[in-house]
């Protein structure tokens, strides 16, 4: 799964990511003691409690199970399912799916499969009492849930959530009100590296000005000194996106790194990097075992967000051609391939599907595809250049095993057929599953 723009990828395959028509996406909730404190939550409802000495907190009684507000988040809608049970059935869900094409490997689990997330995105807004909240929003509505912490989200970011939140009031910080068009804190975005373990805090507000915001990062870094940096993000309009276009640093260098499968990748707050890094060497790892790399050949990757797999794919092959449509990751990608000292790789910023017709028709020659295309599939366009072209091999990597099997039907009909197929656990607690599978050309 991947993916240059933030949105474009997290519709793809994270529901908590993906709101209704009017917001930005189910995000992270957090439920913890506010400037004001004057809230309990329990299961998603809210009531005013007392908790001695002046002092008032936000609290979060358990419905069922192991989260309070799983009904109306979404984002993890098999919570209470024994994680054996989860795999069992996507494992047999992926094995139906792909039975006349193959018999899968089965699925790759996750060993330890919780806090996996390395982005974590807030809402902010008021209850009905204006006391400030942060959280998700309620399927299918606008109302924002807010919970303590969140099982599959780093730690870590749900802590410095919490902490923003809780400086709101000092810093005269109001959050921002979709319907009145008052307010600056929209949203938050918190992104990790596994590896580094570097912290970036965006902070999107509604006008580019945010009071004190010296003492404001000051104040933030007191609390949490693992920060390396935070970036002000601005985003005026009325969109579905959590992004503005603007954005400026007000700490550190605007970026974090990260290492992947032994490279080291630099992430800025629009560019895509996968959420679950554990299971992504997994999943790189199999995408390559079936690209069956021997030094020599010239691979495309097509749609190759920051260009994670096309450089883990570059020591094993002759020359890498990689495709992105969004501009930040194209960026991106090349101060990659540049900090890794990567010369046989090539970025072009261009939609997948036209470049591969223009490839085709000057009569280029490729020996593998990588195609890791968003959650819709792939494109009639983009395949049917595939087949001119005419690769040995083709490895799709789909976040989608639906979609994934129209286009396997595909290019059944055009002569290749699909040799093994494998899935991986990328999002433990939900019900969405990576898959793996390997198109050969048939002889003629």
């Amino acid at each position: 799964m991947k993916s240059g723009g933030m949105m474009k990828n997290d519709n793809r395959n994270d529901r908590r990511t993906s709101g209704p028509a009017k917001g930005t996406g189910k995000t992270k909730a957090t439920g913890k003691a506010n400037a004001a404190g004057k809230t309990k939550v329990t299961a998603g409802k809210e009531t005013r409690v007392p908790v001695g000495q002046g002092r008032e907190k936000t609290a979060v009684k358990k419905k069922s199970g192991l989260c309070p507000v799983a009904d109306k988040c979404g984002g993890c809608s098999w919570i209470n399912q024994p994680y054996a049970e989860q795999l069992k059935k996507k494992e047999k869900q992926l094995g139906e799916l792909l039975a006349p094409f193959c018999k899968i490997e089965g699925v790759i689990p996750m060993e330890h499969p919780e806090h996996y997330r390395n982005k974590v995105h807030a809402v902010f807004g008021e209850n009905r009492y204006h006391d400030v909240i942060s959280g998700i929003y309620e399927q299918k509505s606008h109302r924002i849930v807010p919970v303590d912490s969140c099982l599959i989200e780093n730690a870590k970011a749900d802590e410095i959530i919490v902490s923003i939140r809780g400086l709101l009031k000092s810093f005269h910080i109001r959050p921002y009100n979709e319907d009145t068009g008052y307010g600056l804190l929209r949203h938050v975005l918190i992104r990790t590296g596994h590896v580094t373990g570097q912290i970036m805090v965006v902070l999107v507000l509604a006008s580019p000005i945010l009071p004190s915001k010296n003492n404001f990062v000051k104040a933030l870094l007191k609390l949490h000194p693992e920060i390396t940096t935070v970036v002000i993000n601005v985003n005026n309009r009325n969109t579905s996106m959590v992004l503005g276009d603007k954005e400026h640093v007000i700490y550190g260098k605007g970026y974090i790194e990260d290492e992947l499968c032994g490279k080291r990748f630099r992430i800025s707050p629009k560019s895509f990097y996968q959420v679950n890094p554990v299971q992504t060497e997994i999943l790189y790892g199999k995408a390559l075992e079936y690209a069956g790399l021997t030094g020599k050949e010239t691979v495309v990757d097509a749609y190759c967000g920051t260009g994670t797999i096309g450089m883990i794919a570059s020591d094993k092959a002759g020359k890498v051609i990689s495709v992105e449509l969004n501009a930040d990751a194209v960026r991106d990608a090349r101060n990659n391939a540049k900090a890794n000292q990567i010369r046989n790789i090539q970025f072009y910023q261009n939609d997948a599907g036209k470049f591969l017709v223009e490839m085709a028709a000057q009569g280029a020659k490729v020996d593998v595809v990588l195609m890791d295309p968003p959650r819709s599939g792939s494109t009639e366009e983009f395949m049917s250049s595939v087949v001119r072209i005419g690769p040995e091999r083709i490895v799709y990597v789909s976040c989608n095993p639906e979609t994934l099997v129209r286009d396997l039907k595909y290019f059944k009909k055009k002569g290749y057929c699909v040799a093994k197929g494998v899935g991986v656990d990328m999002f433990p607690f939900t019900d969405s599953l990576e898959a793996v599978t390997l198109l050969v050309r048939q002889k003629k």
